[in-house]
């Protein structure tokens, strides 16, 4: 009987030894390795306030939405007042006669103080009544209410094709001026 106790004295004595071993082993080694967590100042590039991720801008003309943009990434400078875009798609609404327009681009700037959009990459521009006109990089002016480049632009409506090196467009008479002499073309069926 008193070797049956003294094997078992034994056997707890030898599991406390154990447990106490392997949990200073776990203490020492999750202490020599401290989480590695960057700041959000240190994920963030140094020029960036703000990132977000599906951001939504608009603007306000006498009560009513004139445009609305939505893009899919956002850095946002305060000191330099302007919004760094990627995947964008601007909404400038119809009034009644005239239909809404809608552009889409890779990227951009949005300057909140003057209002204006430079839209850069694959710019694509149509209107609800099935116009639409295509570009590398084109700019929004808020105070004017018009889209501006000096690219070459292609413009479609129905079968017609026109194209010209530069435009002006009126966002809400919905009217383009070409700057250069224009190539038109009917495209087949």
């Amino acid at each position: 009987m008193a070797s049956n106790a003294y094997i078992r004295l034994l056997l707890s004595l030898l599991v406390t030894v154990a447990i106490i071993g392997v949990s200073v082993l776990l203490y020492r080694n999750a202490s020599d390795k401290p989480a590695v967590r960057n700041t959000v100042n240190q994920q963030l590039p140094q020029n960036v306030d703000i990132a977000l991720k599906k951001a939504r801008f608009s603007e306000m003309q006498d009560g009513v939405v004139a445009w609305e943009l939505v893009a899919e990434n956002v850095n946002y400078d305060k000191t330099g007042d302007k919004a760094y875009l990627k995947s964008i798609r601007m909404i400038f609404k119809g009034d009644g006669a005239k239909g809404a327009i809608t552009v889409t681009a890779d990227s951009g700037e949005y300057s909140s103080t003057l209002k204006n959009v430079l839209l850069n990459g694959n710019v694509h521009v149509a209107s609800e009544d099935g116009a639409s006109f295509e570009t590398a990089s084109i700019i929004y002016t808020g105070a004017s209410g018009q889209l501006s480049t000096e690219d070459s632009v292609t413009f479609m409506q129905q079968r017609m094709k026109l194209t010209a090196t530069g435009m002006d467009f009126g966002v809400k008479k919905q009217l383009a001026h070409f700057h250069s002499a224009i190539v038109a073309s009917i495209v087949p069926d």
